[in-house]
């Protein structure tokens, strides 16, 4: 039977709470974390790349605990949460020689996916520095990529995991509740692109974008083994006419209404998005509504 609680998507049942409650009944000093992992194999809640979703088990299981229906394990020790309370990227110093050129004439870009390597401080750098919603650290899974010139780096844009419930996109793709719960991480959202503030390339914008569309699916296979089929990104519409999106031909789908995903009050607390949408593949309905992947 189905409980009154729900957490990243999964809704919490009578048949959890046995569950938890025999695993702490069996091995009385186990650990949250350990109870999280054990959970995890028995139901097999899985991400789409195979890896288990203790983390997100553990505070699925805190909803849980904090609605009276299971009495969690003493905590060990505190473990360090660096989205609890993040730290600003450290300021790395490049050179801001202003770079004045056609895009003819600036030479082969490199796309360097930073994700997980020595770069990724420069890329949380720049984006701190200079993109005007700062730096977030991403949950779930992302990809980080500077595009550079030579030595000189041009721009910054990254991927995430995308929203899971976007009216015009979901309109667009065609898809029902149950099929976008098993297909929505077959698809990414563009959460930011930078051009550094010193580079003055005519179309550069537009230009990354129709490169980044070629090798993006590929990197995502090899880092979260599966690919991706859409990208998605949000305009805010006070601030920005998405010009860029629209030469890389990316499609207009409508707004979104200006609430977040926890909202319960059905009124805007925050400014109204444009939504965009790119697709990867031809057949990405046919992989995203499940009649094909």
């Amino acid at each position: 039977m189905e409980l009154n609680i729900k957490y990243r998507g999964r809704v919490a049942t009578t048949g959890d709470i046995e569950l938890i409650n025999r695993l702490i009944a069996e091995c009385p000093g186990d650990s949250r974390r350990s109870l999280s992992v054990k959970f995890c194999k028995v139901t097999n809640w899985v991400q789409a790349n195979g890896a288990l979703r203790d983390m997100v088990c553990r505070g699925f299981m805190l909803e849980l605990y904090r609605a009276g229906y299971i009495k969690l394990p003493e905590k060990k020790h505190d473990t360090h949460n660096p989205l609890a309370k993040p730290k600003k990227p450290a300021e790395i110093a490049i050179e801001k020689t202003p770079i004045v050129i056609a895009l003819k004439d600036i030479g082969p870009l490199e796309f360097k996916q930073v994700r997980r390597n020595n770069s990724e401080k420069l890329f949380n750098s720049l984006i701190n520095q200079y993109h005007y919603l700062g730096y977030t650290q991403p949950v779930g899974e992302h990809l980080k990529y500077i595009v550079f010139a030579g030595k000189r780096p041009l721009a910054c844009i990254a991927f995430s995991s995308a929203a899971r419930h976007i009216g015009p996109r979901d309109r667009f793709i065609g898809w029902d509740a149950e099929r976008r719960k098993k297909r929505i991480h077959l698809i990414c959202y563009n959460m930011r692109f930078l051009i550094l503030p010193w580079i003055h390339i005519y179309c550069l914008a537009s230009h990354i974008l129709g490169k980044i569309a070629k090798i993006i699916s590929k990197d995502w296979q090899k880092m979260y083994n599966h690919p991706v089929y859409y990208i998605e990104t949000f305009i805010d519409r006070q601030l920005f006419k998405g010009t860029c999106y629209k030469a890389a031909n990316w499609t207009y789908l409508g707004d979104t209404k200006g609430r977040g995903k926890d909202d319960k009050t059905n009124k805007p607390n925050r400014s109204i998005k444009a939504v965009y949408g790119y697709p990867l593949n031809k057949d990405f309905r046919k992989v995203l509504t499940g009649d094909k992947y």
